[in-house]
């Protein structure tokens, strides 16, 4: 007997009993059923707590903002303020921030964020009515060398003006409105140890 007519057709047991519409069928399945076989199996992320943690507004005080954010599982409290005006204009300038920062490892880091890299080495003079303050630079940012003056200029005066070194000699004006009540929020939310 041959092989055709023991299975009645040609192509052997499974091709005898299929036909058209079954074929189609049996393709369509298959179809529908490759993608969940492909699919790559999701995993259950573990259960650990996040690095750091975005910010969390303590409040707007006229010109600055109050905020904290969780660093290496410790609170840092911060007030900023961004650049009024600046003479003269960098097109593709970045951002121009003056920040006072506060850390149980360190109080009254004053900082400018400068939107641009400050030439190595330099000086960044800061003008708060009456009293001049010195920042050092380091890339893009530049940081008061005596934090705690800088602040207390900052309670008593009304505007802040950064001096630029270099080739990008570029002067920046901060107001300080709204200074110290945004310095008591991050004082209370980080006090002292």
């Amino acid at each position: 007997m041959t092989e055709s007519r023991l299975f009645g057709a040609r192509g052997g047991p499974i091709a005898a009993g299929m036909n058209t519409p079954f074929r189609c069928f049996l393709t369509f399945a298959l179809l529908l059923a490759l993608p969940a076989v492909a699919a790559p199996k999701k995993t259950v992320p573990a259960a650990h707590p996040a690095a750091t943690a975005g910010p969390k507004p303590i409040g707007k005080f006229e010109d600055w903002t109050a905020a904290t954010h969780t660093e290496a599982g410790q609170t840092v409290c911060y007030a900023f303020t961004r650049v009024q005006s600046s003479a003269p204009v960098l097109p593709g300038r970045g951002a121009v921030v003056l920040t006072v920062t506060e850390r149980s490892s360190g109080r009254d880091a004053v900082a400018i964020e400068a939107g641009f890299a400050y030439a190595p080495n330099a000086t960044v003079t800061v003008q708060v009515d009456q009293t001049g303050l010195e920042f050092y630079t380091a890339a893009r940012d530049a940081f008061a060398r005596d934090g705690k003056a800088a602040v207390a200029a900052f309670q008593r005066g009304s505007r802040a003006i950064a001096r630029s070194p270099g080739s990008k000699e570029v002067t920046d004006t901060f107001s300080l409105k709204g200074f110290g009540a945004a310095y008591a929020a991050i004082a209370k939310a980080c006090p002292a140890k």
